[in-house]
């Protein structure tokens, strides 16, 4: 054996040092994939609490850092035209309604000390997550706007309601480029009620460098313009 071994050197310490080398490029890429998994932005958009248009628009941080939330954007299909709308600031006037501990409703001023419930602009930190309201009341937000007459969560007419898109822009840790989260719910309603069902699984992540670099001139044409609403609907007025 120790003759075979001293016969065969050479070859020994070739596949010692392949071996060792195997290893440790397997060790590299184990901590690559771990350091990137870290560093990777993962956001989740899903219904919370009903599954119709009941349901709570729930958005969760699931990075790894806290992300900054720039804008959020809401769009909805229908069959007369798109209308897109910034969803980030709830409609508030100077006073809101809320619930006493008796169960009593009464007009509540706004104030700086609850302005974080008023827009969902600002940090959600690792592992947190904020509701942006109802997708039904999304749903009656851009319809309004677009001049849509809604019986409950139902056009009036002809009219009918495709699909919902909610997308969210943010900025990621220490990232001069802002991601993006977006997911498209189907929507039906008719007499017998609405439903409100995801396109797909998961929620598509804009992350790659060619997005971002999208999305940050996206963002400037939105600064710039001041961006409230967008409509391509037409009605028929006759």
């Amino acid at each position: 054996m120790v003759e075979w071994i001293e016969a065969n050197q050479t070859i020994i310490e070739i596949g010692v040092s392949i071996a060792t080398m195997l290893i440790w490029l397997i060790y590299a890429q184990l901590l690559y994939f771990g350091f990137r998994r870290q560093r990777t932005p993962r956001v989740i958009i899903n219904r919370g609490r009903e599954k119709d248009l009941d349901a709570l628009c729930i958005i969760s941080n699931m990075s790894k850092e806290a992300i900054y939330v720039e804008y959020l954007l809401a769009t909805l299909k229908t069959s007369v035209g798109n209308i897109t709308m910034d969803v980030t600031d709830f409609e508030q006037s100077v006073t809101e309604e809320r619930e006493d501990e008796e169960g009593d409703r009464k007009a509540v001023p706004v104030t700086p000390e609850n302005v974080r419930e008023n827009t969902r602009q600002g940090p959600l930190l690792s592992g947190e997550f904020m509701h942006i309201g109802t997708f039904g009341g999304l749903v009656k937000r851009l319809a309004r706007h677009a001049g849509i007459p809604m019986q409950g969560y139902r056009p009036e007419g002809d009219i009918r309601l495709e699909c919902l898109t909610i997308q969210l822009i943010a900025l990621y840790g220490p990232e001069p480029r802002p991601i993006s989260a977006t997911r498209d719910f189907n929507i039906k309603s008719d007499h017998a009620g609405s439903t409100l069902t995801p396109t797909s699984w998961g929620t598509r992540q804009g992350i790659s460098f060619l997005h971002r670099r999208h999305l940050s001139k996206k963002v400037n044409e939105l600064n710039n313009s001041n961006f409230s609403v967008d409509s391509t609907v037409r009605l028929d007025k006759d």
